[in-house]
């Protein structure tokens, strides 16, 4: 198959000759039976999520493997990594086992199950980190998050035990004493709605410990979606030191502001932006793109948290906290960082498909388009702009805060090793 007329990584026009999953030739005017017209499309690797919610087990009524990873083919990602906060909690072998067979069975992605750092997520005892890693599922990736790893000696002690493996700590930096009862960031807005306020320090605390105890051990550290200006300067100064840190920022993070729960288009305290971190200040979000930029964060991941309608549409102090993002994330990169010179195409390949592959030691995604790749391949065309229609979406659930938004750009299509699961915006 020839992939015709695109532009890699935002290059000049080229075609893409896919052989047997593989790529085997890239050049001008290549010669070929069968052929997707890429029109132009800018072509990057297939992206890869370190941060997603699947929900299965436990609640298919939310999302299940194949809707979750239907969401992320139509965002035009190639591989995912489930997170582990599901019923039961993916905390055993077994569990991380049903999950990756799922993927196996139903995905339209790659699917790569992140393995729970404690036992039910209860922060008490190490779960059977060494047992998932032999798994087949393979994890390498280990993380209790939605909830933190608060105790130092137990986050101490996984931070060891991963070394073993080449295994990877990604913790949800929440110190829970600082956020009991928290409902938002903790600043002028929250002082005039009357919510209890989420303070950034309770976030930066935990990154600054963690850091300093990766060091300690020689370990790897991964810190999940970083909120605030002062947790960037903790990490770029954890990154002088040579230590094995990487992070990663939403994309909701890069462009939303904590004054939409005052001001949002339907009135205050719309619940539709209610999210674990909070949406914090400009100032926070203008300091996350720069470092998105400069690299002291290292990917963007969505941390797509579904919900269903009665979960969310509520009360705000009852209301789930959480966002859809797979089919959004690329245009709101797009948005916060291409439009605005931060980044080009090349850096948003690096940011969202090559990097998040490293870290996750996946082989076979977040490779080069050149000869001799998997052809994982998202066709992008970034000069339409669409208005978010949530009730489009892939995703069994709803709760996107671009809903109405007009953003840029729209994943034409999405091939995983070859097989297209998304081709003129529409899932085969």
């Amino acid at each position: 198959m020839i992939i015709r007329n695109v532009r890699i990584t935002g290059g000049e026009p080229a075609d893409i000759r896919v052989t047997d999953g593989m790529i085997t030739e890239i050049g001008p005017g290549l010669a070929g039976a069968e052929s997707v017209d890429g029109a132009g499309a800018i072509a990057l690797p297939g992206l890869v999520d370190l941060h997603t919610h699947l929900r299965e087990p436990g609640r298919e009524d939310a999302e299940t493997v194949r809707s979750g990873t239907q969401s992320a083919a139509r965002g035009g990602y190639t591989a995912v990594h489930a997170m582990a906060n599901t019923s039961p909690v993916a905390d055993t072998a077994g569990v991380v086992e049903q999950v990756w067979r799922l993927g196996r069975e139903f995905a339209h992605c790659d699917v790569h199950p992140v393995g729970a750092v404690t036992v039910r997520l209860e922060g008490r005892q190490l779960a059977e980190l060494g047992a998932m890693a032999d798994s087949a599922a393979r994890v390498r990736v280990f993380s209790d998050d939605g909830k933190c790893v608060d105790d130092a000696v137990l986050m101490r002690r996984a931070l060891e035990y991963v070394k073993a493996f080449d295994g990877v700590v990604a913790q949800h930096a929440q110190e829970p004493r600082l956020t009991a009862g928290a409902q938002m960031n903790e600043g002028v807005v929250s002082g005039r709605l009357g919510l209890t306020g989420w303070p950034a320090v309770a976030e930066e605390a935990i990154i600054a410990r963690d850091c300093l105890l990766a060091a300690h051990v020689g370990s790897r550290l991964h810190v999940c979606h970083v909120s605030t200006a002062g947790s960037v300067e903790i990490i770029r100064w954890a990154k002088s030191k040579g230590w094995n840190i990487t992070a990663e920022v939403t994309p909701h993070h890069l462009l939303l502001t904590d004054d939409l729960v005052e001001e949002s288009p339907v009135g205050a305290y719309n619940p539709i932006y209610k999210v674990n971190p909070p949406l914090r200040t400009r100032a926070d979000v203008e300091a996350l793109r720069a470092a998105l930029a400069d690299g002291t964060i290292d990917v963007v991941a969505t941390d797509h948290a579904p919900h269903p309608v009665e979960d969310k549409e509520t009360e705000w102090s009852a209301a789930a906290m959480g966002m859809v993002g797979l089919e959004t994330a690329l245009s709101v990169v797009q948005q916060a960082m291409v439009e605005t010179g931060l980044l080009d195409w090349a850096g948003v390949a690096q940011r969202m498909s090559v990097v998040p592959a490293r870290i996750g030691r996946l082989a076979g995604q977040g490779q080069a388009l050149e000869a001799g790749a998997p052809a994982n391949i998202t066709l992008y065309d970034p000069s339409v702009r669409i208005e978010v229609d949530p009730s489009a979406f892939a995703s069994k659930s709803r709760n996107t805060p671009f809903e109405g938004m007009t953003l840029p750009g729209r994943v034409v299509a999405t091939f995983l090793r070859g097989r297209p699961t998304v081709l003129e915006g529409k899932l085969v």
